[in-house]
């Protein structure tokens, strides 16, 4: 079977282990849609994608999954989740600031980013995934 699996590869039938996950949340991102929902079962893994919704009929689970993801896609493209990155997936006005603060303030405290650096100003503050 693993001649199978490479032989799918060379012909690009299927990817990487993993690889397409990276893909999925990009794509979440480009299209402002809610995050997904990823679900590990008996040796698979479920993405479950969700329709367009406004920011404030998002939970705050839903909010706080969507600034992890984000923050896990800045770190793997080479940079560091801000305020502002986060305004801008999310599509908050950026005078509307305070909202995209709490969401920050949320994840961290769900231990699911964590701040990047030394922090010399809110303003400028950079997050990252917890395991970064």
């Amino acid at each position: 079977m693993p001649q199978m699996n490479w032989l799918m590869r060379r012909m690009n039938i299927c990817e990487e282990r993993g690889s397409g996950i990276d893909k999925v949340i990009f794509q979440i991102e480009l299209y402002q849609l809610p995050p997904p929902d990823f679900r590990v079962t008996d040796g698979s893994t479920i993405a479950v994608l969700f329709q367009p919704v406004n920011l404030s009929e998002m939970g705050r689970q839903e909010k706080v999954r969507a600034c992890y993801q984000h923050a896990c896609l800045q770190w793997v493209s080479g940079t560091q989740m801000s305020n502002s990155s986060l305004r801008k997936r999310l599509g908050i006005k950026d005078s509307n600031y305070p909202m995209a603060s709490r969401i920050l303030k949320d994840s961290i405290g769900d231990g699911l980013i964590k701040p990047y650096g030394e922090q010399n100003s809110k303003k400028a503050a950079k997050y990252v995934p917890f395991w970064a």
